[in-house]
């Protein structure tokens, strides 16, 4: 479920909105940005803390922890209330389409009078928004897609993380009761879909009322939409779609493979079900003619039985896995647990909000055998990144490095790929880093052209060793760039430098379909939380559920080898080795 500080998080960056509309102080915008950020990433439940207790979280004031203790007490802010006052309703409703800024909204309300979505639509249309200063045809272009994202966010589905939290916390609370000898998700969340509709979970029990029961008394389930013997569905308290199937213990291998999916997925392997006078369904795999349950307990059983390997839940999209594992070919999927490092991460030195000590003391805590630090460097204007700062950093990184259990850290850049590919610092000064992570971050509506040469560019500089996020997009809020992202893969494998699988959960950037497509070439990737604070570290999950679904194996992985194979891989001249 939500936590408390993802709620307070919304609400300080929705005042930070207000403020800017409004033309208020700069300063005071940024500072709610900043401490919402620091709330959204602190480790702990926010709602346990009172005022001196959140004044301990960087960044967060006594004006703005007053604030956050009474919205946690009351479920309102009167400031926040006023401020939403002060704007029009229309406004507001601009300012939910992903592209289109405080500042922008409030120019079409005052210029042209539009006040919704509809009524910018009708303005496009007409061509109205081209007479503005600092809107064009491709502003244009940009806020229909923009309406489009909200139109599909509004959809009903949610981000992966959003969806896994809540299925985690139903499949705890319904393990415990008894007589459950089997629960888990199932669906497009266990197939590691980067959005999720409805949620299906799975029971096996020789009786459903107990598991009904208890289900529709959760105390996150806002309304009942059915209520069954073999099916309950629900929606939480924030509008999500849960499904609950009990099962037979002797089928729980067949209805996981039966709804966890994917439909085409399905069909296929009915069809070989099928030549072998065989049925398939969520209760077995039956004889047709005898009507003999052959196989059900698990999942292995029944892919057995028709001659297949089990196929990975993240594999089960009809992209060619069944014929692979017809010949004995499916790959051996990266997992978790193969991760020996984190190549992207941030700290409260830029726009991070946990101290170096605290990012690597939590990285230590996961087991890794290295960590990477790579704050952005000072062409990302707001973060006033400067050379002494950098190198000041540096001393702390070899100071701290060996001194938790063993881990090595390897202190590194997010470089800014500038419009003409150029980066933020002279090579003489990469040289002494031990990697650099090179990302897009503005002029994300260059041509076609210029956006393809600039990733090119980037790729060819001898000590960039990993492209960033390399889309740029954001899940329902941002398109990725139009980029010829083929040249850009060809690039990436002629000089040896590798792609990110950034695993937040709002990026997953390269997505599934881009990783297939970049394997292709031989290119080697990097799965990286880009992490902003301890919480973003378990991200990684994300990440290699991507990858996953893009067939990528440990050998794909940069960040599962060991470390002196991989530091020859970051080395100038060395990337492919």
């Amino acid at each position: 479920m939500a936590r408390p500080n993802e709620e307070v998080e919304a609400l300080l960056q929705e005042y930070a909105d207000l403020v800017a509309i409004t033309g208020g102080d700069a300063f005071k915008a940024r500072a709610y940005e900043k401490a919402a950020r620091a709330i959204g990433g602190h480790p702990g439940d926010v709602s346990k803390l009172d005022a001196k207790g959140l004044r301990d979280i960087p960044n967060v004031g006594k004006s703005i922890a007053d604030k956050v203790v009474e919205y946690l007490s009351t479920g309102r802010v009167t400031a926040v209330e006023e401020a939403r006052a002060a704007i029009p309703a229309g406004v507001r409703e601009l300012i939910t389409i992903p592209t289109l800024g405080p500042k922008k909204a409030m120019t079409l309300y005052e210029e042209l009078h539009v006040s919704s979505v509809e009524g910018l639509l009708d303005a496009i249309h007409e061509e109205r928004l081209r007479g503005l200063k600092g809107f064009g045809e491709k502003t244009e272009a940009n806020i229909l897609h923009g309406i489009a994202l909200m139109q599909k966010a509004g959809s009903g589905r949610i981000l992966l993380g959003a969806a896994t939290d809540v299925a985690e916390q139903i499949v705890a609370d319904l393990s415990g009761v008894k007589g459950c000898e089997g629960c888990a998700y199932a669906g497009s969340l266990r197939r590691m879909r980067e959005t999720i509709g409805d949620i299906d979970v799975l029971v096996a029990a020789d009786r459903s009322a107990p598991f009904m029961q208890a289900f529709a008394g959760l105390p996150y389930a806002a309304e009942i939409i059915a209520h069954g013997q073999k099916k309950t569905s629900l929606r939480t308290t924030k509008g999500l779609q849960v499904d609950l199937r009990v099962l037979p213990p002797a089928s729980w291998g067949a209805g996981l493979l039966y709804f966890t999916g994917s439909k085409a997925h399905n069909i296929r392997i009915r069809e070989i079900a099928v030549r072998q006078k065989l049925k398939l369904s969520e209760y077995g795999l039956f004889d047709v003619d005898s009507g003999v349950n052959i196989a059900s307990g698990t999942e292995e059983e029944v892919y057995a039985r028709l001659g297949l390997p089990w196929i990975a839940p993240t594999l089960r999209e009809d992209r060619g896995e069944i014929a692979a594992g017809l010949r004995g070919e499916l790959p051996e999927l990266v997992a978790e647990d193969d991760i020996r490092g984190d190549l992207h991460t941030h700290t409260d030195l830029t726009d991070g909000v946990a101290s170096l000590e605290d990012m690597v003391e939590a990285a230590a805590r996961r087991g890794y055998a290295y960590y990477a630090v790579t704050d952005h460097a000072p062409d990302l204007y707001m973060q006033r990144m400067t050379d002494e700062k950098m190198l000041a950093q540096r001393e702390r990184v070899r100071a701290l490095d060996g001194k938790h259990r063993k881990m090595r850290l390897l202190h590194g850049t997010e470089l800014n790929i500038g419009p003409d590919g150029g980066l933020d610092w002279p090579d003489d000064f990469l040289a002494g880093f031990d990697l650099c992570v090179a990302s897009v971050h503005s002029h994300f509506h260059q041509t076609r052209a210029e956006l393809t040469r600039r990733l090119v560019r980037a790729c060819e500089n001898p000590y960039v060793g990993i492209i960033g996020h390399p889309t740029t997009r954001r899940i329902g809020k941002r398109p990725g760039i139009d980029a010829d992202f083929d040249a850009v893969f060809e690039a990436c494998a002629r000089t040896g430098t590798a792609l990110e699988v950034n695993a937040h959960p709002e990026r997953l950037d390269l997505c599934d379909e881009d990783i297939l497509r970049a394997k292709r070439y031989g290119v080697k990737f990097a799965v990286n939380t880009d992490a902003h604070s301890t919480t973003h570290l378990p991200y990684m999950r994300y990440g290699v559920g991507t990858a996953q679904r893009g067939w990528l194996t440990k050998d794909d992985v940069i960040n599962t080898w060991p470390l002196q194979r991989l530091r020859r891989f970051l080395r100038p001249g060395g990337h492919g080795s």
